[in-house]
């Protein structure tokens, strides 16, 4: 959420910028001016414009009305739902130092089917797809990591065997089989329950595995397979040896549960230091499944603000047109020549309602006129109604955004637009020798 604000600041100072250039005023002017506004906004105005504080990160309800509000920007039918999940799971891997807070501790598991209503929350680590084998339980158990196959190993070289009868091929086959009981034996004997690959698992690998009811687990992706080791404090082994003590891991509850009709694999832990969360999301596409997890996303980063500073401003483009207005006064009475600059940089936070109206099918400069009137009459927390293009009040609606996102935001835009404005010289870069596109060779024209 908070690159889409950068963005739209960023571009709006930057139109700005470009009306005061064609007037005549020096870059550096602008630039002083752009500073000056950012360090009234960010130190005297916006500070003041905070409207509730969220002083316990446990309380739940205190918690969902600033993630609400940041997923209902991308899901805003489903807000409420995705909200009070991502709120439930945010609290539960919470530590006791909420500023030790790790937005990877939140995970999001994607299964297509059924509606985004249906998505529910696994306190647990969930890996999307069923066990390799029969065995489908684990209880406290230890955990070894493979980044292989638990399969033979090929040869480096080639190699050709003389077969001369039944005997001979019988013979064969045994080595090899008793090759492989001997490296699952010696898992075993370490007193690993569950093998966890990065790669595809033997037949005869699987069966001495449940033969010694070893419980098979297959993770694809690589990043999933990091996050694992990180919740069970493993290491990943790259050769199919027995591990050592610091290479394994423990879980307390390992177990594939059935979720909408498909078998997914559950690691769970009651341990503070590796508390774990996953949304399971469901919904008919992967489009929508991505989309969805983008708003978690946002919930999940939202929270980790929270944790920082609990202060919650409005939402709705009331705490921009506020600025706006405040900024304006500060930059009129300034005498200086940068007051010019000063003005644009308070106009630009206009962008903000306009886009919000233009997004909702409504009249921006009906909308915009309407929340500078309400604002100037005193109503500072009136933003815009994107049911109906009027006005309403943004804390009685429950409409509320994290105070640090606004802060980075108008930091970030501003040092990125100053950036860009203090380019004195673009050097192009010429193109290599040889022809032109589209020339003839020497010697061949017609």
């Amino acid at each position: 959420k908070r690159q889409g604000i950068n963005a739209e600041y960023m571009g709006e100072l930057l139109t700005q910028a470009e009306q005061l250039i064609q007037m005549g005023i020096h870059p550096s002017v602008i630039v002083q001016g752009y500073n000056k506004s950012c360090a009234h906004a960010l130190d005297e105005v916006l500070p003041s414009l905070s409207v509730q504080q969220v002083d316990d990160i446990t309380v739940p309800a205190a918690v969902q009305v600033a993630v609400q509000t940041a997923i209902g920007s991308k899901q805003p039918g489903h807000a409420n739902h995705l909200a009070s999940l991502v709120t439930e799971a945010c609290i539960a891997v919470c530590p006791k130092n909420p500023k030790s807070f790790n937005v990877d501790n939140v995970r999001v598991a994607k299964l297509e089917g059924c509606s985004v209503a249906d998505s529910c929350l696994i306190h647990g680590f969930v890996i999307a797809r069923d066990a390799e084998g029969v065995i489908k339980e684990a209880k406290e158990c230890k955990v070894a990591v493979y980044n292989c196959a638990i399969d033979n190993s090929a040869t480096d070289t080639k190699g050709k065997v003389d077969i001369r009868d039944a005997e001979h091929l019988k013979e064969f086959s045994k080595t090899e089989e008793q090759m492989m009981e001997r490296i699952i034996a010696k898992i075993a004997a370490t007193g690993v329950k569950v093998v966890v690959a990065s790669q595809s698992y033997g037949d005869m690998a699987l069966h001495f595995l449940e033969r010694n009811g070893i419980m098979a687990v297959k993770v694809q992706s690589k990043f999933e397979m990091r996050r694992l080791c990180a919740a069970i404090n493993a290491k990943q082994i790259m050769t199919l040896d027995p591990p050592t003590a610091e290479e394994i891991g423990r879980c307390d509850s390992i177990k594939v549960e059935e979720i909408g009709g498909q078998n997914v694999v559950v690691f769970k832990q009651v341990n503070e230091t590796s508390h774990l969360a996953t949304i399971v999301v469901r919904a008919p596409t992967k489009n929508i499944l991505e989309d969805v997890e983008r708003a978690i996303d946002d919930g999940v980063n939202c929270f980790k603000s929270l944790t920082r500073d609990g202060r919650l401003v409005a939402g709705g483009g009331a705490c921009e047109v506020e600025l706006s207005r405040r900024l304006m006064t500060i930059a009129e009475q300034d005498s200086d020549v940068h007051q010019y600059a000063m003005r644009k940089y308070a106009t630009a936070f206009d962008i903000i309602p306009t886009t919000l109206a233009e997004v909702s099918g409504h009249n921006a400069t009906n909308v915009v006129t309407a929340l500078m009137a309400d604002h100037q009459a005193g109503r500072t927390n009136h933003g815009v109604d994107l049911d109906d293009g009027s006005t309403k009040d943004m804390v009685e609606a429950k409409i509320l955004d994290a105070y640090l996102t606004k802060f980075w935001a108008i930091k970030l835009a501003t040092e990125a637009a100053v950036t860009v404005l203090r380019v004195d010289q673009i050097i192009m870069a010429k193109q290599a020798g040889g022809p032109r596109p589209g020339a003839q060779p020497a010697g061949e024209e017609d």
